[in-house]
């Protein structure tokens, strides 16, 4: 199983810690093996393939969508259709590219940690915004801290190339990714669908 980066630091002293704790008490080994698994479980970072031709958009989150806002506005992106993405505790955290694109801006803004399940949750909430040009135009990727969440992890920079589908961070404990799809894309989702990060078309080449 293909692990985060961002989880290693803990993955690892949660396992010395079991291994050191074995040779004074057993019982206490096989009790840190309750955080080590779930540690390992949260890390996980499965491999993914885009659905659709080359045209298509991905989730950058796994997820539920939980929002369509048709005619959205973002400073960098500007008029575009936003899709936000609900991330439990129990889905895969890392985040990914929807498309090929270098990144032109970053922008973290602190702030409170509202339920992301609540709308002013995109603009109250401690975030994370990377603008991004694409072949379609400009895109807004912005990571949302929950309620639960205690970091977000960006691991591009401004001037980053990357692939649609590829890796750029995570957000540890359930949160929320917006999207802002270019006018040229179309929304290939609806509220209430799942998506998986990498791998769910949301989004197609008009």
């Amino acid at each position: 199983m293909r692990l985060a980066r961002d989880g290693f630091p803990t993955i690892g002293a949660l396992a010395l810690l079991a291994v050191a704790a074995f040779f004074l008490s057993p019982v206490a080994s096989c009790v840190l093996l309750f955080p080590l698994a779930v540690s390992l479980w949260f890390y996980r970072d499965p491999d993914r393939t885009p659905e659709g031709g080359p045209d298509a958009w991905v989730s950058p989150a796994d997820g539920r969508v939980i929002e369509i806002e048709e005619d959205a506005v973002d400073p960098y992106a500007g008029r575009a259709t936003k899709i936000g993405i609900f991330m439990n505790g129990f889905d895969v955290h890392v985040n990914r590219f929807p498309a090929a694109g270098t990144v032109e801006e970053m922008r973290y803004v602190p702030g409170k940690k509202w339920f992301v399940l609540a709308p002013k949750s995109s603009l109250e909430n401690e975030r994370l915004y990377v603008g991004i040009m694409t072949e379609q135009g400009r895109t807004t990727l912005v990571q949302i801290a929950g309620i639960m969440a205690r970091r977000v992890v960006c691991r591009v920079k401004v001037g980053s190339s990357l692939a649609r589908g590829e890796r750029y961070g995570m957000i540890k404990l359930g949160s929320k990714v917006d999207v802002y799809l270019p006018r040229s894309v179309r929304p290939a989702v609806k509220v209430g669908d799942a998506v998986r990060a990498g791998e769910s078309k949301i989004g197609v080449v008009e």
